[in-house]
Formats: C-alpha cells, structure tokens, sequence
C-alpha cells in the first residue's frame, strides 16, 4: 500500500471540490474517525477522516458508516467550532502527508472567525488538530501528546501549534532539473530515490525506477517530471493492483508489478475498496470483540459439554451387559455365597455358552447384586433417554451460538446491540444498561435493489431475520436461504421475481453467509408461505419447504452495487 505524499498530492487535489462548500454535519463513528458532511455545489459530499494506526486516510466516502447516538466529547467540540463554517482552502504541507482545511465561520456571538483542521495522515503517528491560526494555537486534537510523549512538540489546547517535522529531502515539485538528474542518474535501487525526494514511498520509487529504466538522461527528467505533474492533477488513474498475494494501490497505473489490477473512477472509490472492510470489520472489533470472545468460549464449552455427553452415552449403551449380568445372578442365586467377589456363569444366551465371569459385591446378598444390576440397566436406561435430550440441545446451543458469531464478524455496530439484546432476552447475558433509550426498536434489515429494479431485503441478525420473514415480507414473496450454511435471511419483494433478481438475491445470501469465501455456495429458496417458525425456537430458526436450489458465488462489488 502506498498512502505516502505523493498519493496525499492527488488527493488534495481531488477534495479541493470541497473548497466553498458549507460543513452541515459532523459525526464521529469512534474514537479514531470523523465523519463530515460537506455541501458544496448542489451535493453533500462525506469526508471520512481516520487517524487508525494502520487505516489512517482521507477521502470522501459513500460506504454507510454507523455512527453512536451519543456523540463524543471531542465530536461536540468540533460542531461548535465548524459545523455552519464554510471550507475556504484546502491545502498540503509541502510533499508530506498532511492535510490542511481552512474553515470560515461564527462564534457564539456573531463574530468572523477562523479555524485549520490539520489532518496527518502518518500511521501510528497519525492525529487531527484544530488550531486557531490568528494566535497559532492549538485549541484540541483527536490525540493529545504532552511532552512526556514527544520531546519535538507538544500537542494539547491552549499550547502553540508546531507542525509536525519536516523530511531532510528535495521537494519533488520544486527540486531543479540539475537535482533530478543527477538523483536518477545514479539512482539503481528505490532506497536511492525515497531517501532523497520526499513523498515517495518504496512503491512509488519502484514504479519511477522501472518507468525510467534504460532511458537517457533527459528522458529521465521529463519521465519524471510527467510522472509527479500526474500525482499534481489528482491522478492519472486511480489503480488497485494484486500481486504477490498483497494489495497496493496508486492515484496512478503501477506497471512494474506486473500483477491483476483494476481501475477506479476517483482515489477516494479506491479507497473505499481498499479500506471499508477492513475498516468496518476494526470499528465492529472495537464495540464487539468482548462479544466475539464470549461467544467463541460459549461453543468451546458446548463442544466440550459434546464430547462429555458422548462419553456417558457410551457408558450408558453398556445398559444390556447390566441386564445380563443382573438375569445370569438370578438364575445362580443357588451356587453364590454372601461374601464371593464374582461368579463364574455360562451365558444362556451366547449359541457357544461361553462362560462370563461377573463381577460381585461381596458385602451383598445374592439377591442384593441382582437387584444391583437391575438397578444400573434401570438408570442407565433413563440416562440415554436424557443424554439424548441433551445431546440434540447441546448441538442446537452450538449451531445457534455459531450463526451468532458469524452475524457478530459481518454485522455492523447497529447490528451487534441487537445481537446483545437478543442475548439478554434469551438468559445468556445480563442487559445492558443504556443512557438513552431507544425511540424506536424496530429492526431494520439491510436494503438492496436487484438490476431489474426489484427491492431485496436481508436480515444481519437473529432479530432482523425474524422481523423480515414474518412480519416485512408478503407471503407471496421469494425468501433465501444458504443450504445447512449459517446466514442471513433474503427476501425478494415480489411473487414472480425474474432469473437474475433470483441470481443476484442469491448472491447476497451467500454473502451474508458463513460462507462468504466460498464459491458455488448452495442457496435454497421458496415462497414466504412456506417458511415457519416452530413452537419455542430460538430466534432467526426457522424450516421450509417445497425450496428449490441455485447455486451462486458471494459477490462484494455485487453488494455494493445493489445496496439502495
């Protein structure tokens, strides 16, 4: 991956269309992103900021991002100082990665004022920070840095804003032909390149290094002049390229990889591909991983509880030796004395009349050590009735926590508070406690629409799923389902859907599956009226019938296109 200055460069250039546009909304889905929303020339536009150690960016964003009802102290804080402002310049700091937006706004008594949003874009060392600059003042950041942490500078309110330090390296705009020249003249591996010229990252030196390769002098300079121009007009093609079983990606073709690569309309598309999943799958991490964990010692203990249960069962399947051994005592009650510790019998029922020896308690009678064996068949009897029992519940306890699971790994924020009620309503948790209460509990499953126009829901959790298939969907309608497979439910809103509304409606259920890295997963599908619920089922079981089965391949840019 390269997000390094060169790439910022084009970026900068393709959110200057932010430049004028007023900020109506400003959100903060956790403790490491801001969400912004910009109108500007007739359009809201999503700036997504992130100061994640390893997803830092910025860019706009049309992926739905889930944010907490409560916003955060620093969230509020912005909204006071920028929501209402307008974005007047949108600038970077030299070829490092850091972003500057100017915002012109009010204060609570009507007055002008002005305010910089720093946005640094550095890895671990990425940070957001609102300064006034008439009195270059740091008034918050998104990560606060006293001088304990870093000696360079100090990075709380009220202290005076120290940009981060610059790179001993050439500007790679502003460096003179001579510079250039002379750099890749001698330049024969990428070190020589990105130690020199700042911006560059390994990546974006290799591509140079290889678009250079054999040229004569001043063929290199204009290469390489053509090449930085390209980053300096926001990209000549924003590329995501596979190879070696890692993903890059550039505002511009990357030749010399020489792998699978796929184009972009914008840097910002490209990013979301690049890094929403991910991103998402980190954000969930965050808020659920308790959840996951809990869950995934829940199965432990239930397949352990499986393994135990087999072991009594087979214990207990010894329940005809005891009947046995208690008729054989029976009938040689006569040649047993009080005190033997066994009897040697022939077994009346072995064609051969093999003798077996049966082990006595000596401190009982005769009769006493049949009834002993009577007893034990007698229990043992009723204990595979309830080992049974609890063999076929245990199996289900298993396969209920691990559609769970898999909803706790795909689901989203929004989704995981439903899965923990749905827990505490079951007995499994305790509830937890809410400063607000929520207006409004209905689940609302995930919308799409097929290519023919037709809506499709589909269900993230157990409490979706059942609101979906019983109470949203007509009877008529198409409902999916994976075959055996944990997943959401689909429902197709229409009793006479076309093949590809089926194939793509299937392909969403196989995606929102546990077989989502699968392909040609089996999905079923019926009429609505043909799907129930039995009496006393955990929530999202459901059986059906009269199905008939497609296959189909889980499909992300699929999803992305049909999402409403």
């Amino acid at each position: 991956m390269a997000f390094d200055g060169l790439f910022m460069m084009a970026m900068t250039q393709e959110l200057r269309r932010l430049t004028g546009g007023r900020i109506s909304k400003i959100q903060q889905p956790n403790t490491q992103e801001l969400l912004f929303t910009v109108r500007a020339g007739r359009t809201n536009h999503r700036l997504l900021i992130s100061i994640h150690p390893s997803y830092s960016r910025i860019h706009l964003t049309d992926e739905p991002v889930d944010t907490p009802s409560q916003p955060p102290t620093f969230c509020m804080f912005l909204r006071k100082h920028l929501e209402g402002g307008i974005i007047t310049g949108i600038r970077q700091t030299g070829s490092d990665r850091i972003i500057t937006l100017t915002v012109r706004g009010r204060d609570e008594i009507g007055d002008d004022t002005v305010r910089e949003l720093h946005v640094e874009v550095m890895g671990r060392h990425s940070n957001l920070i609102l300064t006034d600059p008439e009195r270059n003042l740091i008034l918050d950041s998104l990560k606060h840095l006293p001088p304990s942490v870093n000696s360079y500078r100090t990075v709380l309110p009220g202290q005076p804003y120290v940009p981060a330090p610059p790179q001993d390296k050439l500007d790679p705009v502003e460096a003179s032909d001579g510079e250039i020249e002379e750099i890749l003249g001698g330049a024969d591996t990428a070190g020589s390149i990105f130690r020199r010229i700042g911006g560059f990252s390994p990546l974006h030196a290799e591509e140079l290094l290889f678009r250079t390769s054999g040229m004569a002098p001043a063929d290199k300079l204009a290469a390489y002049r053509s090449y930085i121009e390209d980053f300096r007009k926001g990209g000549a093609q924003p590329t995501l390229c596979e190879a070696g079983g890692k993903v890059y990606f550039s505002a511009n073709p990357l030749h010399h990889l020489g792998g699978e690569t796929r184009d972009y309309p914008s840097l910002s598309a490209l990013l979301d591909k690049v890094f929403h999943a991910k991103a998402e799958r980190d954000r969930v991490k965050q808020q659920a991983g308790d959840l996951e964990r809990w869950l995934t010692n829940e199965i432990q203990k239930l397949k352990n509880k499986m393994i135990k249960l087999q072991d009594e069962q087979d214990q207990a399947g010894k329940l005809d030796r005891h009947q046995l051994f208690g008729e054989l005592v029976t009938a040689n009650l006569y040649r047993i004395q009080k005190g033997d510790s066994s009897l040697e019998a022939a077994n009346y029922y072995d064609e051969d009349g093999a003798t077996v020896t049966i082990p006595l308690d000596s401190r009982l009678t005769p009769a006493e050590n049949a009834q002993r064996y009577y007893s034990k068949y007698n229990k043992a009897k009723h204990a595979l009735v309830k080992i049974a029992e609890q063999l076929i519940k245990t199996e289900e306890d298993i396969g209920y926590f691990e559609s769970l699971l898999q909803q706790v790994i795909q689901g989203s924020a929004a989704d995981i508070e439903e899965i923990r009620d749905e827990l505490a309503e079951q007995g499994f948790m305790k509830a937890r406690r809410l400063k607000k209460k929520k207006k409004d509990t209905r689940p609302v499953p995930d919308a799409f629409v097929s290519s023919s126009g037709v809506p499709i829901s589909v269900g993230k959790n157990n409490k979706q799923n059942d609101y979906l298939t019983f109470k949203l969907a007509k009877r008529s309608e198409i409902w999916l389902h994976t075959k055996d497979i944990p997943g959401s439910h689909v429902v197709i809103h229409s009793d006479s859907p076309d093949d590809e509304t089926i194939r793509e409606a299937a392909s969403l259920a196989a995606y929102f599956s546990k077989a989502r890295e699968s392909a040609s997963v089996p999905v079923d599908y019926t009429e609505v009226r043909h799907v129930k619920k039995p009496n006393g089922s955990k929530p999202g079981f459901v059986i059906y019938f009269e199905q008939k089965t497609t296959f189909a391949d889980p499909d992300e840019d699929l999803v992305k296109k049909l999402r409403k």
